[in-house]
């Protein structure tokens, strides 16, 4: 009867079962309990507090906002097309993760950069515009990692001084998952006294892991590098002539801080979205009207000032040590999201996840691997690509792959070959394990142009385990 009555199959009509018995036996009529359960189903929440009824109430609820979850978080039946760069040396998988990003109802623009390989959600490399959301794993875990180029006025033979430049880099960085600063060595910078970091509770309690990590890099593929850069031809907007200069190159992003940012807010996003399909899972977004969205977007926006100032203590301990004064310094985020205009000049909140800002006139740097060439280029703002460039070479086999089929041998010659000294750094980051870089500049002429070339020379990146 119940169930003819509109009463949904599975545990609510449980309940609604159970509470007609309980209601009958205290005296009550059948059509009054008929009546009653109604009531329950047509607005539950008057009757959360019920003693006898919260708990089928609760339940109506429940089900009401999951039928409501899967009808906002259904998926489109077919993507919003995207624009691909290099996508003969791009793996299936990416691709079919970006197909994914873009059945989002959120989703209205997005772009695969040629480095593209398979990620967590959105591929490493993928570009995704969103409408008033922000998606914490579309961002990364690592929130605001980023490159910075140093530029000094010394002739790169100065390295050929190795002990000098490299007791720089092996004593004034620290590397690994959880590294960071006894007490006595930790650097001041002013993003400590950053108000933010009193905002909220989660803020609050990252204050002291980001003033242990200030001025350190992470493990994988993070590294601060010693190199030559070359300056194709005289820049105004850097002020340098052509030539050749000493330079320092670091990758490295906001570290625990980020870490714990990404997880505590894609946690949330998961719960708020949880009928969204298995592959879709990980692009759970948060609203921007909402509580969570604003908490969200300031605490990566903090992350963003976190990392930067970790580039700049990196850059400056070990430049002092060196003895080096710099001349210029070029940055730039790789895994963040932004409020920017798209080419139809409506806003929307664009995620780069191992991409690069490439507007119009924006500089950036592509770096290759521990034994390739980097680029610093400057952005011609494409609209397709959604201004963006790639990050880096890209990976062409997993972690895994590369520890089980590179050898050190073969690693230790290809360095050799290209005059490289590696301090540290894991057989998974070998330059075999990437793609090359060469490849991928020319496959996104259209979305940059060549400023320079930066070559490394000594390479610091996190020890192997075990390695003393």
């Amino acid at each position: 009867m119940l169930k003819a009555r509109g009463w949904p199959q599975g545990r609510v009509i449980g309940l609604a079962k159970v509470a007609a018995v309980q209601l009958e036996a205290s005296g009550v009529d059948r059509e009054t309990i008929l009546s009653r359960l109604d009531e329950v189903r047509v607005n539950p929440r008057a009757w959360q507090e019920d003693a006898l009824l919260g708990e089928l109430a609760a339940e109506t609820l429940r089900r009401e906002h999951t039928e409501i979850s899967r009808e906002q978080d259904a998926l489109r039946e077919e993507p919003v097309e995207f624009a691909t760069w290099g996508i003969d040396h791009i793996e299936p998988g990416a691709s079919e993760q970006m197909r994914n990003a873009m059945r989002l109802p959120v989703a209205v623009a997005g772009a695969l950069m040629p480095d593209a390989h398979v990620g967590y959600g959105l591929p490493i490399g993928g570009v995704l515009a969103v409408r008033d959301a922000v998606i914490p794993y579309a961002v990364g875990v690592d929130i605001a990692c980023r490159m910075r180029l140093s530029i000094y006025p010394e002739n790169p033979a100065v390295l050929g001084q190795k002990s000098t430049f490299e007791k720089a880099l092996q004593f004034q960085t620290l590397f690994g998952a959880g590294g960071k600063w006894p007490q006595h060595e930790r650097p001041d910078h002013a993003v400590l006294d950053d108000p933010d970091w009193k905002s909220i509770s989660l803020l609050r309690s990252l204050k002291d892991k980001a003033a242990a990590q200030l001025g350190t890099s992470g493990s994988g593929n993070h590294f601060v590098e010693w190199g030559e850069f070359r300056l194709d031809e005289d820049d105004a907007q850097l002020g340098l002539k052509a030539g050749v200069y000493l330079a320092l190159l670091s990758h490295s992003g906001s570290r625990g801080v980020g870490f714990k940012i990404a997880n505590e807010y894609s946690k949330l996003a998961r719960k708020l979205h949880p009928a969204l399909p298995p592959a879709a899972a990980h692009l759970a977004w948060l609203p921007m009207d909402s509580e969570a969205g604003q908490t969200y977007w300031l605490s990566m926006e903090l992350a963003g000032r976190f990392a930067q100032a970790n580039h700049q203590v990196i850059h400056r301990r070990v430049a002092d040590a060196a003895g080096v004064k710099e001349l210029i310094a070029v940055e730039n985020h790789h895994n963040f999201a932004w409020r920017e205009k798209l080419a139809d000049g409506s806003e929307a909140i664009v995620h780069r996840k191992g991409a690069t800002p490439a507007g119009p006139g924006v500089m950036g740097i592509i770096p290759g691997s521990m034994g390739d060439a980097g680029y610093l280029v400057r952005g011609r703002g494409n609209a397709d690509s959604i201004n963006s460039a790639s990050h880096g070479a890209g990976r062409r086999m997993s972690r895994r792959a590369a520890i089980d089929s590179i050898t050190r041998t073969e690693r230790d010659r290809y360095l050799q070959e290209r005059q490289v000294k590696l301090l540290g750094g894991g057989l998974d980051e070998s330059p075999q394990a990437y793609k090359d870089i060469e490849t991928v500049i020319r496959a996104q002429a259209d979305l940059v142009n060549i400023l320079g070339r930066f070559t490394p020379r000594i390479v610091r990146m996190a020890d192997e385990p075990g390695d003393v």
